[in-house]
């Protein structure tokens, strides 16, 4: 902290027999006791923001919901008067009932089976048919035998084993011996179902629950499985669904509106005890589907390696927040950069502590704009309509919104330091780019999209912490980036997965497109392909 400066202040008589020398000295003083009241008054806004900030991470709720204080004239809920004689709720009687008595029947099998516990699990039996017998009597072969193989499968909320059972037979007149193949999985020489490993996939991705979570729960329901073959098991899987994660980053690369993000991850190692740290790049396409590019900084070279330095579709528009390098790419690339009004807005938000009236003010002209679309979405105005409807009721209130930002900076007791201060120079400073959405009707005013969209990466950051290698981390945005658009589009994510990990093998690479979310809906989701256990559940 400044050390304050010590300052004689002179009598009138005294005053008057100083010499100039005397009064040029005092001058000083002045001037540096001036300017070390200027700094304490900085450091004081300074720290009284902090406290603001840590007192709101304390105590505050952490949404930027504006709550406008109500009018002392108005009674509030809670405070209507309650009779005091009020009576007591009458009583209900309810039935008396009696649980059924668990029949399900663990029948013993073979001996084979030693990573699950029969006692424990279900098991459903499956019987493979011998094309060899088709048209042949029963008196033209026999039975001598048959051979068992065991597959880990997953009902929602369910492990279950199937039990295939592939007959042994020898034909009497040819006396040969022959069994049926044991069906193959999505994952050559594995053991998981494709519903197991959808199921595996879906729960750690979707439901945000780590492997090692798992692995107990699977311990706990008597299979006896490792931890790396979970781990091995879900690379697998996405290294098959990475053509699908490709196709799709194009289908949004050729989108003409694109709004992009980056969020922190820690992947690979970067020493004993220590990991480095990566960033995830969301970028989110008008047909509403969403890529999650792992990338290991945030360099401003990774958004061209997301989004390609091809030349953009006519009228392209890449919606971001203020981070310059946005910028700089869209001008290299001739794109037109529009800017997320929810930041401005944020930083607005945050100056309220120190100056809730200005701030207030601030933010009640940007809650218009956010009123304009609201009505735009209740008429479900689109096209000419919309953007329309902007120049007539949101143009106004901008134009509005940048005149008092100009006059706070024209009149006086601004800190150069102060948050609302740095809230109105950040949105000065890109106009431009925060009034491309008024001109084109299918920009949105933000990425809130967006950011609904990425909030997965976050919760699974709660619970799975990091990832331990850099490999790992490109699978996670594949996973997320596929479940992300499953949601976009009201698909279950369970259904899609087992469904395309059975197709991709044999998919024709061209048009493995139609494999992505959005095609999938149209071409497969009336008829997916299911597991051997959903036939059994029907």
């Amino acid at each position: 902290m400044t050390t304050p400066v010590s300052l004689t202040i002179p009598t009138p008589a005294e005053a008057a027999r100083w010499a100039p020398e005397q009064i040029v000295a005092l001058a000083q003083a002045n001037a540096a006791a001036a300017r070390q009241l200027d700094a304490l008054q900085l450091e004081f806004q300074a720290m009284k923001h902090q406290i603001e900030w840590f007192r709101r991470q304390l105590f505050g709720a952490k949404s930027e919901k504006r709550i406008v204080d109500a009018s002392p004239h108005q009674m509030n809920l809670g405070e209507l008067p309650v009779p005091e004689s009020s009576p007591p709720p009458p009583a209900k009687d309810i039935a008396a009932h009696t649980r059924r008595a668990r029949t399900t029947d663990y029948a013993a099998g073979d001996a084979s089976a030693l990573f699950f516990d029969e006692a424990r699990v279900p098991v459903e039996t499956i019987a493979v048919a011998n094309p060899e017998i088709d048209g042949l009597t029963a008196d033209q072969f026999e039975v001598i035998g048959e051979k068992v193989s065991h597959r880990l499968a997953q009902r929602p909320g369910s492990y279950v084993i199937l039990k295939y059972v592939r007959p042994v037979i020898k034909r009497l007149d040819t006396q040969a011996i022959s069994c049926p193949a044991a069906p193959e999985g999505v994952i050559r020489g594995s053991r998981a179902d494709v519903s197991f490993v959808a199921g595996l996939i879906t729960d750690k991705f979707c439901y945000h629950q780590p492997l090692y979570r798992q692995h107990q729960r699977l311990g706990d329901n008597g299979i006896k499985v490792s931890r790396p073959w979970l781990t091995q098991l879900t690379h697998g899987a996405l290294s098959l669904l990475e053509p699908i994660f490709t196709a799709q980053l194009d289908s949004i690369r050729a989108s003409r509106i694109k709004a992009m993000d980056e969020t922190p991850i820690k992947a690979g190692r970067a020493g004993p005890g220590k990991m480095k740290g990566g960033y995830f790049w969301p970028v989110y396409g008008e047909r509403d589907e969403i890529c999650f590019a792992y990338h290991e900084g945030r360099s401003g070279k990774h958004i061209a390696q997301t989004l390609g330095t091809d030349p953009p579709p006519e009228g392209a528009v890449l919606l971001t927040d203020g981070y310059a390098a946005y910028e700089r790419y869209a001008e290299k690339c001739g794109l037109t950069h529009a800017q997320c009004w929810a930041h401005s807005r944020r930083k607005f938000f945050d100056a309220q502590a120190l100056e809730p009236e200005r701030a207030g003010q601030a933010l009640e002209m940007i809650g218009k704009l956010y009123a304009v679309e609201k009505h735009i979405r209740e008429a479900r105005l689109v096209g000419e309509a919309r953007r329309a409807h902007r120049l007539a009721q949101a143009k106004p209130v901008l134009q509005q919104f940048f005149a008092w930002v100009d006059a706070q900076f024209e009149s006086q007791g601004l800190l150069p330091s102060s948050p609302l201060t740095t809230a109105m120079a950040y949105v000065r400073e890109r106009r431009a780019a925060l009034e491309v959405y008024l001109s084109d009707p299918e920009v949105p005013i933000d990425t809130n999209h967006l950011e609904r969209a990425l909030r997965v990466v976050p919760m699974g950051r709660r619970n799975w912490l990091f990832c331990w290698t850099e490999v790992g981390a490109k699978y996670v945005g594949i996973a997320q980036s596929l479940i992300a658009t499953c949601r976009l589009h009201d698909i279950d994510p369970y259904t899609y997965l087992v469904d395309v990990l059975q197709r991709i093998g044999q998919y024709p690479a061209a048009n493995v497109a139609q494999l992505t979310p959005r095609l999938w809906k149209q071409h497969f989701a009336a008829n997916p392909l299911r597991s051997d256990l959903f036939e059994i559940s029907k």
